[in-house]
């Protein structure tokens, strides 16, 4: 499992320091290349048994700029997930 950043992304910060399992990264660490954060998917947890939502895309002041992406087997997923592009904290 997994959630997405996408180019919306306005490298503020709020999310990395959010994330329980230290799976979001900066631009600088991008493995993409792209200027915007960056979620591991093997390492995201979703947040299961740490908060009820991903606290990334609460954190996070731009409106749909965390989505939802594939599920990664064998990693904790959230019963309440969106289908893969849909935004996960819905304003």
């Amino acid at each position: 499992m997994a959630v997405l950043i996408t180019d919306t992304c306005i490298n503020c910060a709020a999310c990395i320091d959010e994330c329980p399992v230290e799976a979001i990264v900066d631009e600088d660490d991008n493995p993409t290349g792209e200027e915007i954060y960056y979620v591991h998917a093997d390492k995201c947890v979703e947040c299961v048994e740490h908060h009820d939502v991903p606290a990334c895309a609460e954190a996070c002041p731009t409106e749909g700029c965390i989505v939802w992406d594939d599920v990664v087997d064998g990693m904790p997923q959230l019963d309440s997930r969106g289908e893969k592009g849909e935004p996960v904290i819905e304003e």
